[in-house]
Parts: C-alpha cells; structure tokens; sequence
C-alpha cells in the first residue's frame, strides 16, 4: 500500500496519557485530526496518580510546542523543586532549595496535567471506555484496531501511548516487561498540615528520601496538601500473596513493614505507620535493553510503549518529547512512512541511551547514597 500523506491520513492514538494527550494536541495545532481511544470510560474514571516535574530540557519543550508552556506554569509547584536526602537517623545529609524563579523543573500533579492537555483538545477527541484488544492487518497499513466492546476502527497509523503494558507494542516487537527485583508500595497523607504537621515538616514542600541498602522511603509533597510515600524495598513481584495477605490486609502489612523498618527513626517510621487508607502495590518492571523494532509505516510507539525505565524522573519527560516529536514529524513529512521513519530515527537512539544508562537503577533506590535529586538526568 502506498503511504498516505499526513493530512488525508487516518491517525489513531491509544491512550489518554500525557504523551498520547500531547502527541494529538500538537497534531491539531498542525491542522491534522487525529482521533484518541482510552480504556477508562471517562476523564475522571480513576484518580491519575500524584505528582511529576516537567523538566526544562524535554517536557517544557512538548508542552511549548503545544502551545501551553504559559498555561503549565501557572498550575505547576516551582516550590516543589526542593529535595532532601535523609539518613535512617531522620537527619539531612543533602538539602536543594530552589533559588526564586528557578524553573528547571517544576513539579505538577498528574491531574492537572491531564485536564489541561484534555481541555486543548477539540470536543470528541478522546473517545473514552474504548479498551484495544488487538490490532490486526498488513504491515504497512491499513490497520485494522479490535477494541473490547465489539467494535473495530481501520486506520492509516497506529501510535501506541497506552504505557508499560501496550497493547499495540505487540504489533511491531514481542518484548514485553520485566520485573526489576523493586517494588513500592505506595501510601497517601491528606491534610497533611493540620492531620500530620510532623511529615509536613520533614518532606517539606517538594520530596525527601532515605535508603539504607536494603530498603527506602520516597516522600513527595503533592497539591492540595496531600504526600505520596513510596515504601521501596528489593522483594519478589508476589511478595503480598507469598505472605498470605491482599492488598486490603492494611493492618498486617503495616505490621510487616514497621519490623523491617525497625531500626529507623520515629518520624521516619510515620511515613509508613500513619497512612490515610489502605497502600497501592506497584512493583516495579521495564523493558529489556535495548528495546527496538522493525519499521513499520503503519504502527509506531511512544512514552513507556517504547522504553519502559525504572520510574527515576525521565518517563514522562520521554514520552512528551517523543510525542512532540512524532506530532512534528506528521505535520512536516510527505508521508505517514516518512514521518514515522524520521522519528523513529532519532527517538530510538535516544531512548536506548537513556535505557542504558538506567538498567538496574531500580537498585539505586535502595542505596544509601542515592543520587543527586538536583540532577536532571540520571
């Protein structure tokens, strides 16, 4: 088949993530009309998760190619940007305070992110409750997405942006994730200065950390006054089932988690003791390195379709400038093949790089010499 150009060309994105969202925003700037199918039944389904930042060199440049940089700054936390490295001791050992105006990273709830890229888009262009099930048709197109209620859509382009277990990555490579040994365990505190002033004080308003080896503990002040904790420790992916527990079990892991944490300080142990609500298991995995595939002029990936990393502060980022990217490479290329094979040639590179500078940097999560969180890359 003969690839079409960009502008009669039906261009289909799965997943309403912040790549996906921004990949379809810059493509409507450009006068191309792409369509996006998310698996949620609404925008408000479920809760999007806590915060991010948005750095300077590769998720401000997505968000001013989609001509919201403006708007992203006047929601996101410059204050956020403050980050604090602890011993067990409870005691600082690294302490970055931003300096006024800095905005090298600013941080912004997930949430926010979402509804503003949400609200760029014209009316209908997210089509919610559509979950992929499975792509079928001709490499090199049309194609031909099967979705889970029984309909189907044919489309000249496929982009994957539906994260870390893509449905379409299956269409182009058969890699799929691998757990990294890491898992969190994830733990909110809402009002927090009235309900729990002493985290307040010790997160501060941007992220604390603490590690001894074996274990760690991620604080990351979020808005509306609310704290995410992630509870890190090197244990097997089923560890809850292992123990003859559920996720519900809120008492029993509570007990379970302040034994290993037991030499560690009161306020620290406060992280873990003092949740509102039950915690969120999320074990860590990523892609093998390096990750790449055949192209394909039909079907292509972005964001954590195409390089699944240790969650240590470039995913989002990623996946924004790939979307841009992409997003630009439409609107400028004769083709849809063209287009795809441009981007693909930049964005691959880049990600193995990236992918190969983290792989196994979940470990670095547990050391008790954690990285420079002043740091933009790894």
């Amino acid at each position: 088949m003969t690839s079409p150009t960009p502008a009669q060309a039906r261009i289909s994105v799965i997943g309403a993530g912040p790549g996906g969202l921004t990949c379809a925003r810059i493509l409507q700037r450009h006068g191309l009309t792409p369509a996006v199918y998310d698996r949620d039944s609404g925008p408000h389904a479920r809760d999007q998760g806590g915060t991010l930042d948005l750095h300077a060199g590769n998720g401000q440049i997505a968000l001013r190619e989609a001509g919201l940089l403006e708007e992203f700054f006047a929601l996101a936390r410059p204050e956020g940007q403050e980050m604090r490295q602890l011993n067990t001791a409870g005691e600082i050992v690294f302490h970055h305070t931003p300096e006024d105006g800095e905005l090298f990273k600013p941080e912004i709830d997930r949430g926010d992110l979402r509804d503003l890229l949400l609200g760029s888009l014209r009316p209908g262009t997210v089509r919610w409750g559509r979950a992929l099930t499975s792509i079928s048709g001709p490499a090199g197109g049309p194609r031909l997405l099967h979705f889970a209620d029984g309909t189907t859509v044919e489309t000249d382009l496929v982009i994957g942006a539906d994260g870390a277990f893509s449905r379409v990555r299956a269409a182009v490579s058969p890699a799929v994730p691998l757990y990294s040994g890491v898992s969190f365990l994830e733990a909110w505190f809402s009002d927090v200065q009235a309900r729990h002033p002493e985290i307040a004080e010790l997160v501060g308003q941007g992220g604390a950390a603490a590690a001894d080896g074996e274990r760690g503990l991620f604080a990351q002040r979020n808005g509306g006054d609310r704290v995410r904790v992630y509870i890190i420790r090197r244990v097997p992916a089923d560890w809850i089932e292992r123990s003859g527990l559920t996720v519900g079990d809120t008492d029993a892991i509570r007990a379970r988690l302040l034994t290993e944490y037991a030499g560690w300080s009161p306020p620290l142990r406060r992280l873990i003791s003092d949740n509102d609500g039950p915690y969120v298991d999320r074990p860590i995995f990523a892609l093998p390195v390096p990750h790449t595939w055949a192209h394909d002029p039909a079907v292509t990936l972005l964001g954590d379709a195409a390089h699944l990393m240790p969650p240590l502060g470039v995913g989002v980022n990623l996946a924004m400038l790939d979307a841009a990217e992409l997003a630009l490479a439409l609107a400028r290329s004769a083709t849809v093949a063209d287009a795809v094979r441009d981007y693909e040639q930049a964005m691959l590179p880049r990600s193995i790089e990236t992918a190969e500078l983290l792989e196994g940097a979940a470990e670095q999560l547990l050391s008790d010499e954690p990285p420079d969180f002043a740091r933009d890359e790894p």
